[in-house]
This record gives structure tokens, C-alpha cells and sequence, in this order.
């Protein structure tokens, strides 16, 4: 039995040294891997005087460095820790203590923070609406879902294949864990300020935590905005399809009407754009879901189309009922612009559905 221990480093003179020997005083017999990310410092030099193994990785970012780490790793079990010393590496037992589980987090808000070692921002809004995100969309019960400090399994690293180069690796981590079913554990830890100057960006790395959750849960980015828009701008339509209606004093006409028609376009679009994300997961990232499997049965390329026609149909009758009208007026002035509206909707909506039915179906070839 092995451990690695992994320390992405850019710019930690001050502090790599003393994190090297608190590794090698509690694992005196580990496989020490530093990652240099582009040190304008000593950090290069001082890893090499304590003679532990060095890395120099070019491209920028905390994942970057971690992914290259990853792949010179030799123990059965991998530690990831700052070198800033921010995170007390004679801590490194805590987690070894729990290692029949796949991924094990230091959770420094079950533990402790010590005064000055996090801004107020990242304590109190920052960190909390993120991990309450992560959970939130991922069920993880993990309240420290970005700390640096973690132990995990390499069989288990292996089956994650993690791509991200920057900070939301952590939230990646974490996510195709629960993805793929691994015990994870939270043990409380201690958190100390920094000595130097922090690498993080607070709204940068925060977006790409928040921007790499959105990406991974379609539910949340597409499907409940697009019912939103859909159901709501459906409704408006068909409330005003007859004539304009007042609600509290509030006169609704046709300009609310049109606007209705935009949402629902709109809306039912996002939602096919869900479709699209959660079938090429299925189909391609051998994702499990059980409404996308039963729409699959249900809705082949056939039956899609016929769908798709019968409500494009359904818009040409309408529309060529206009035309009928204006035939019969002689031609003169008209006044079925709701008519109009709510056919043209149709019209859209069912030539949306005829090629989202052939995309589809390209999506599924491969099963």
C-alpha cells in the first residue's frame, strides 16, 4: 500500500519546504510530486534541494497541474493538498484513517477556519451558495464541496477522467463521483491564512465553478427554464386568442399576445436543446436516465415526424383559413392578426419538431 502525495505549486517558496517535511514526518515513506505551474520563484529549486519528484507544467491552471500530477502517480492512494500551507498537512492521518472510502474531503467548514485564513465573501456567500449548489443538483451531501485538501483512491480517479484546467476541477471531482456511485466522506479539518500573495480570482474561479455545474446538470440550464418560458407564453396565447382580456385594471392585447408567441418559441426550443444534452449523455457518456429512455421508446424518428406534421397541419389550416377570409372580403382589410400569431406559432413550432426529430435520431445511431 502506497500513497502519493500531490502539491500544485506556482510561486510557494515560502511555504513548499515546510509542507514537504510535514508530509514526509507523518508519511515518511510516500511518493512526493510536485507540480510546478509556472513558479516565477525558487519553488523549482527548493523541490529539487529535498530531492522530491518534479514536475514542470506549462499550461495555466490548479487543474492543469493536478491532471498533470495525476498521471506520474504511483500509490494506491493519492493525497492532493496546497502548498501555500494553508491546509495543515500533519493533518494528512485524518484522511488516511478513512481510506476504505473512494474519496475522502477536509472539509473546513465542519472544522475549523482560523481568523484571516478565508475573505468574507468567500466565507459567508461564496463558498456556502456554491457548495449549496453542488448539492443541491448533484445530491452530495458534501458542505465543503472546493477544498483543496482530499484524499482519493486511484482505481477511483481513474473511472472520473477529469478534463477541466482550472479551479473547477474540485466541483468536477466531486461531480463525477456521485456520477459514478463512490463512497465519498467529509471529516473536519483546519484552515490557516496564507503566507503570500493568493492565486485565486474570487468572481473568475467562482464562475467557473458555477458555469461547470450549470453545464453538467441540463435539468436546472435547459428543461426548467424552457417549461418556464414555454407554458407561460402558451398560456398567454391561447388566453388572448379570442379577444384581449383585462386582469386588475390591466388591459391585454395583442402585443402581449405576440409576446407570448415568442416565449413559447423560445421556451420549446431550450427544451429540445435538453433533450439534445440528456440523450447525447445516454448515448455517449453512458449516462443513466430513466426519461430519456422511455422518450426514447416512445418517440422514434417516425413518430416524431408525425408529431411535427400534424401540429405544422394544424398551423397551414389556420393560416389558409385566413386567406379563405381574405378571399371572401374581396381582398380588403383584415383583423385576424390573433389568428395570425397563434398559427405562425404553430407553424414554427412543428418545423422545430420535424428536424429535432431527424437530430435526434443522428444522436442515437450509435446505440
Amino acid at each position: 500500500m502506497k500513497y502519493s502525495v500531490i502539491l500544485p505549486c506556482k510561486d510557494e517558496e515560502a511555504t513548499l519546504a515546510i509542507c514537504i517535511n510535514k508530509i514526509r514526518e507523518v508519511l515518511p515513506k510516500s511518493e512526493i510530486i510536485v507540480v510546478d505551474n509556472n513558479s516565477a520563484d525558487n519553488s523549482a529549486l527548493i523541490a529539487k534541494k529535498l530531492k522530491v519528484k518534479l514536475i514542470k507544467e506549462r499550461k495555466p491552471g490548479y487543474g492543469a497541474a493536478l491532471l498533470s500530477g495525476f498521471k506520474e502517480v504511483s500509490g494506491d492512494y493519492i493525497i492532493i493538498c496546497d502548498a501555500d500551507d494553508t491546509y495543515d498537512l500533519s493533518e494528512i492521518p485524518k484522511l488516511i484513517k478513512y481510506k476504505n472510502y473512494d474519496l475522502v474531503i477536509g472539509s473546513r467548514f465542519k472544522g475549523e477556519i482560523k481568523g484571516g485564513a478565508m475573505p468574507f465573501l468567500h466565507k459567508y456567500i461564496g463558498n456556502p451558495f456554491l457548495s449549496y449548489v453542488l448539492r443541491k443538483f448533484f445530491k452530495i451531501n458534501v458542505k465543503d464541496t472546493h477544498s483543496g485538501f482530499r484524499l482519493i483512491k486511484k482505481k477511483a480517479l481513474e473511472k472520473l477522467e477529469l478534463k477541466t484546467m482550472g479551479m473547477e476541477i474540485a466541483s468536477e471531482m466531486l461531480i463525477k463521483a456521485g456520477k459514478n456511485k463512490l463512497k465519498i466522506k467529509e471529516i473536519p479539518i483546519t484552515y490557516y491564512p496564507r503566507k503570500g500573495h493568493s492565486k485565486l480570482s474570487s468572481f473568475k474561479d467562482g464562475w467557473r465553478h458555477l458555469r461547470f455545474m450549470l453545464l453538467y446538470s441540463p435539468n436546472y440550464l435547459f428543461l426548467v427554464p424552457g417549461l418556464v418560458l414555454f407554458l407561460f407564453g402558451f398560456l398567454i396565447m391561447l388566453l388572448l386568442l379570442e379577444g384581449p382580456l383585462n386582469i386588475f385594471n390591466l388591459k391585454l392585447d395583442i402585443h402581449p399576445m405576440i409576446f407570448g408567441s415568442l416565449s413559447a418559441v423560445v421556451g420549446y426550443q431550450v427544451i429540445l436543446l435538453w433533450l439534445y444534452a440528456k440523450t447525447y449523455a445516454v448515448n455517449y457518456l453512458n449516462e443513466r436516465d430513466r426519461l430519456i429512455t422511455v422518450i426514447n421508446k416512445l418517440i422514434n424518428l417516425e413518430r416524431g415526424i408525425f408529431i411535427g406534421l400534424m401540429i405544422l397541419i394544424l398551423g397551414v389550416i389556420l393560416n389558409l383559413n385566413i386567406l379563405i377570409i381574405w378571399i371572401n372580403s374581396g381582398f380588403g382589410s383584415l383583423s385576424e392578426l390573433r389568428t395570425a400569431v397563434f398559427a405562425f406559432t404553430l407553424v414554427i413550432l412543428g418545423i422545430q419538431t420535424i428536424f429535432s426529430s431527424f437530430f435526434l435520431s443522428i444522436l442515437g445511431l450509435r446505440r
